[in-house]
C-alpha cells in the first residue's frame, strides 16, 4: 500500500502492519488448538490503535476481546458486534455494575466483592449476567486467593447469578520455559477450578501459548505477540513484525573534534562530525533512556543516537551516510530494529516501548485496514 502524500510528508510516522496483527493472531489461534484465541487489545492495543486492530481482527474472526478498564470497553463497544465478547480484565470499581451491564461487557470477577456485587446487579436486573472468575495462582495480585476459593467452594450459590463464561488464571513467568512456576501454576489451577461449578478455562498469555499442551485450556490471551513482541526471549521471534517508527531529518550540521550535542553536553565529537536533528523525542514515546545507548536506521545502515533524547528532537550521528539529507526518514524502530531491541537498550520491556507510543504524536498509517 503505498503512503499518501501527507502520510509520506508527516515529521514522523507510525506505521501499523494490520495484515501482520491478523497473521500473528493466526498462529497463535493454530496454537491454541483445540482451544481458541482472543486478542488482549488493552492500553489502546498496547499503543497502536485499538479501534482499527479490532476491526482488522474481527474480519480473521476473532470472537473474544479483553480490555483492563470499563473505559476502554465501553469506548471500543461501538467497534464489537454484541455476540463478540468483550471483557474487562481488571473488573470493575464499585458502582459501574450497571454501565457494564447496560453496554453488555463481560467483567473479570477478581475478589468476593465483585461477585456479589455483580450478582446484585443480576439480581436486580432479573437476568443472569455473564463473567469471568479469576483464581490467583502464584501473581498475588488479582483473583481470588486460596482462602477466598474455598469458602466460594463451600457456597458455590454465591455464582447462582453469574453466567460463568470461563475461570481464568495468570502466568508469573511464561516467557521462562523451564520455570517450574508454570507446572505448579497449573497444577493449583485444575485443582481449585475443580471444585467450583464447571465452566471453559482460560490460562495462557502470548508467551503461555508456547509452553504447549502444559497451558492448553479453552481460550488463550494473547497480547503482546499480536504486535510482533517476542513471547519466546532467547530464541528467534516467531511473530511477524507489526510496528515501524520513522523521524524525518530537520536540519543537517557539521561540528568539530571536540564539541558536544544536546543538553548537559554528554557526547562530544571525536572527529568532526555530520549530525542529523530529527523530528521525534521522548514526547513522541522514545524514551529519554536511548540517550547516547539507542540507534536509527538510514538508508540500509544503523546510525547512532548521541546526546539527550529531549522531548521533542533527537541528534543522530549520520558522518558515514552520504544520502542523509533534510527530509530524509530515520527508522527508530521497525524489522531492522524491533521493539524488544529498543527495549533492551532502554532498560526495559517492549510492553512498555509500545505502550509509550499510545499518546504520542506520529502521524499514524494503517496498512490492511478495511
Amino acid at each position: 500500500m503505498a503512503l499518501t502524500p501527507s502520510e509520506a510528508t508527516a515529521a514522523s510516522r507510525l506505521i501499523v502492519d494490520l495484515d501482520a496483527v491478523a497473521e500473528n493472531w493466526r498462529r497463535l489461534n493454530g496454537l491454541a488448538a483445540p482451544g481458541r484465541a482472543a486478542a488482549v487489545v488493552k492500553a489502546n492495543a498496547y499503543g497502536l490503535g485499538a479501534v482499527p486492530v479490532v476491526r482488522r481482527l474481527l474480519r480473521e474472526g476473532v470472537r473474544h476481546l479483553f480490555v483492563a478498564r470499563l473505559q476502554e470497553a465501553l469506548a471500543l463497544r461501538p467497534a464489537v458486534p454484541p455476540d463478540v465478547m468483550l471483557a474487562v480484565l481488571n473488573g470493575l470499581c464499585p458502582g459501574e455494575e450497571e454501565e457494564a451491564a447496560d453496554a453488555g461487557l463481560v467483567p473479570v470477577l477478581n475478589d468476593p466483592g465483585a461477585i456479589e456485587r455483580w450478582s446484585a446487579a443480576a439480581r436486580a436486573r432479573g437476568e443472569r449476567l455473564p463473567a469471568i472468575l479469576h483464581l490467583d495462582t502464584g501473581m498475588n495480585r488479582l483473583g481470588l486467593g486460596r482462602r477466598e476459593i474455598e469458602r466460594l467452594a463451600q457456597d458455590p450459590s454465591a455464582l447462582a447469578a453469574v453466567d460463568l463464561r470461563f475461570v481464568m488464571t495468570h502466568f508469573v513467568s511464561a516467557e521462562c520455559a523451564d520455570d517450574p512456576r508454570n507446572a505448579e501454576q497449573v497444577r493449583l489451577f485444575h485443582a481449585r477450578r475443580a471444585r467450583l461449578p464447571p465452566a471453559p478455562t482460560s490460562i495462557a498469555n502470548s508467551s503461555g501459548i508456547f509452553l504447549g499442551p502444559l497451558a492448553a485450556s479453552d481460550l488463550a490471551r494473547p497480547g503482546a505477540a499480536l504486535y510482533g513482541l517476542n513471547p519466546t526471549p532467547g530464541r528467534p521471534n516467531p511473530m511477524r513484525p507489526v510496528v515501524t517508527v520513522e523521524a524525518r531529518i530537520l536540519q543537517l550540521r557539521e561540528i568539530e573534534a571536540g564539541e558536544t550535542i544536546g543538553y548537559n553536553a554528554t557526547w562530544r565529537a571525536e572527529r568532526v562530525s555530520r549530525i542529523a536533528t530529527i523530528a521525534a523525542g521522548y514526547a513522541d514515546g522514545y524514551h529519554r533512556s536511548l540517550s547516547n545507548r539507542g540507534v536509527g536506521w538510514l538508508a540500509g545502515r544503523r546510525v547512532p543516537i548521541v546526546g539527550r533524547v529531549s522531548m521533542d528532537l533527537i541528534t543522530v550521528d549520520v558522518t558515514d551516510v552520504s544520502e542523509a539529507v533534510p527530509g530524509a526518514a530515520v527508522r527508530l524502530i521497525g524489522p531492522e530494529i524491533p521493539p524488544d531491541e529498543v527495549a533492551a537498550a532502554a532498560g526495559t520491556n517492549g510492553y512498555e516501548i509500545l505502550t509509550a507510543l499510545g499518546a504520542a504524536r506520529h502521524h499514524r498509517v494503517y496498512l490492511g485496514a478495511a
